[in-house]
C-alpha cells in the first residue's frame, strides 16, 4: 500500500482562495499537490448580463492565447452580445 501523504509545493501554507491545491497521482504512483486555478464568471452580455454561450470562461489575459474562433461566436455581434439581445434590436 502506497503512502497517501503529500505536501504543499510552496512556502505559503495557508489554504486561501488563491492557494488551493488537490492531490494528483503521478505516473510513478506517488501523490503530488496540483494547484487549482480560480474559475471566472466568463464573458457576459452587456444588455441582459447573462453569460455568453459558446465562449470559454477564462481570465482576461488567457483569451489572447486562444484562436479567434474560440474567442467569439460566428454571428453578428458574436462574443459581444447574446443571441436574444441581437434579435431584439
Amino acid at each position: 500500500m502506497g503512502d497517501n501523504r503529500y505536501t504543499r509545493p510552496a512556502r505559503h501554507s495557508y489554504n486561501t482562495k488563491s492557494n488551493k491545491i488537490r492531490p494528483v497521482r503521478t505516473p510513478g504512483g506517488r501523490l503530488a499537490a496540483g494547484k487549482i486555478k480560480k474559475t471566472t464568471k466568463g464573458p457576459r452580455c452587456p444588455d441582459c448580463k447573462s453569460a455568453l454561450q459558446g465562449i470559454k470562461h477564462l481570465k482576461k489575459s488567457a483569451y489572447t492565447n486562444l484562436k479567434k474562433r474560440e474567442r467569439r461566436v460566428n454571428r453578428a455581434y458574436g462574443g459581444g452580445r447574446c443571441a436574444s439581445c441581437v434579435k431584439q434590436h
